[in-house]
């Protein structure tokens, strides 16, 4: 088995200027949708690569997209402190949630997307009641001290990682924050499918595997170039490797339990390889860069 070929499947050139966001489409993940620097959002097929559908409505560059489980309808935010809630169909913004004092780094929903989650440079994570006709948060949390850059929302639970070097889970149910000390400027995170483990990525070139239960490092994965800039790493394969951009333009994929580095590949024309999305289900993943660039990747 070969974890992704040696050629790039597939390269997608419709932005103009660097793409920063990129998500698969829930369950099957047939489509996908990107996010750049031009302010433009776009819809492609994953398997045919032909273009959908161009939303268009931000003023500033977008940083971050999320699909609801029904693939109704997406967020998308980016430098214009706002949220936008997108119909897939129509091309539409259905709403728009506005509070953040700064760019709106990363967004996700929760499990029946009623909840949109957003994190900001301004250091906050605020919670938005999708159903409800009020634009104001239902809750906000000021436990960080610097930029929140990623979250991935959970079962119960919201998981974000800033600038400060601290990942902070969010139980809801219990009503509690734990934190686990990085020590350096986070620019990622994911969770293990089984929710026991969360990848983090940080600015001092390593992605470490961190164990929730105990706040340990089960295995951290070294190589790659990130010391300045967002760069994305993920899980494939169900949770079998672990993959990563680079600022360096490679792609690289380590072995989750040795830490061994299994495949380096080049891409995106050598500059920063900022975004990484995974989708098991179509033995794929799609990169995107700085180059302006989508590159598709298919396991053989």
């Amino acid at each position: 088995m070969v974890l992704f070929p040696s050629h790039q499947a597939a390269t997608i050139t419709r932005h103009v200027g660097p793409v920063h966001c990129v998500a698969y489409s829930a369950g099957a993940g047939q489509y996908i949708l990107t996010g750049g620097q031009d302010r433009k959002i776009h819809l492609f097929n994953s398997t045919t690569t032909s273009h959908i559908q161009t939303y268009d409505s931000h003023g500033y560059e977008i940083l971050s997209l999320t699909v609801s489980p029904d693939n109704s309808r997406f967020a998308s935010v980016g430098g214009d402190k706002s949220a936008f809630l997108w119909d897939v169909t129509t091309a539409k913004t259905l709403k728009r949630f506005s509070g953040h004092y700064a760019r709106i780094n990363a967004c996700g929903f929760n499990h029946d997307a009623s909840v949109l989650v957003t994190g900001g440079f301004d250091a906050t994570v605020r919670l938005w009641d999708v159903k409800s006709n009020s634009n104001k948060p239902i809750m906000v949390w000021e436990e960080a001290r610097d930029s929140v850059t990623s979250l991935v929302v959970g079962d119960g639970e919201v998981i974000t990682g800033s600038v400060d070097g601290k990942l902070r889970r969010y139980d809801l149910r219990m009503g509690r924050i734990n934190v686990d000390v990085i020590g350096y400027p986070i620019t990622s995170v994911s969770e293990t499918r089984d929710g026991n483990a969360v990848l983090v990525s940080s600015l001092d070139e390593t992605v470490r595997l961190m164990d929730k239960a105990s706040g340990g490092c089960l295995m951290s994965y070294k190589g790659h170039r990130n010391r300045e800039f967002r760069v994305a790493s993920a899980f494939v394969m169900v949770d079998s490797y672990v993959v990563s951009g680079s600022e360096d333009g490679w792609v690289w994929a380590w072995d989750i339990l040795e830490g061994k580095c299994v495949v380096k590949e080049a891409a995106h024309a050598g500059k920063v390889v900022s975004a990484v999305a995974v989708n098991d289900a179509r033995r794929e993943m799609v990169t995107a860069g700085v180059d302006g660039t989508v590159v598709i990747w298919r396991t053989e």
